[in-house]
């Protein structure tokens, strides 16, 4: 995937912040595989050509960006640098998904 796309540059950060984490197992292989499914559909959504098909890999991607938060909730993780990339993350994925229409 090569540098410069912003969304997948960003997932990719909050892979390496969630490999740092520590909570119990079950929860943290969970988020290991969300956030793993996180940049890998990001990069296959990219790799498309149809707008349509490109916006269904960003929505899995987006789906398992939820995933993330959710065992950030379970898990009371405090940190704000880590849970506001999430943020910023679901709103490029978001914004790649719904694209605002051309004038």
């Amino acid at each position: 995937m090569p540098k410069g796309f912003l969304t997948y540059d960003l997932a990719v950060a909050l892979y390496r912040h969630v490999e740092t984490i520590q909570a119990r197992a079950s929860l943290r292989e969970q988020l290991l595989r969300a956030s793993e499914s996180v940049v890998l559909n990001i990069a296959e959504g990219a790799g498309r050509t149809g707008k349509k098909d490109q916006a269904r890999f960003y929505a899995i991607a987006l789906g398992s960006l939820r995933e993330v938060q959710a065992v950030f909730d379970l898990i009371s993780l405090q940190d704000k640098q880590v849970v506001g990339l999430t943020d910023y993350v679901a709103a490029c994925l978001y914004r790649l998904i719904h694209p605002k229409p051309k004038p």
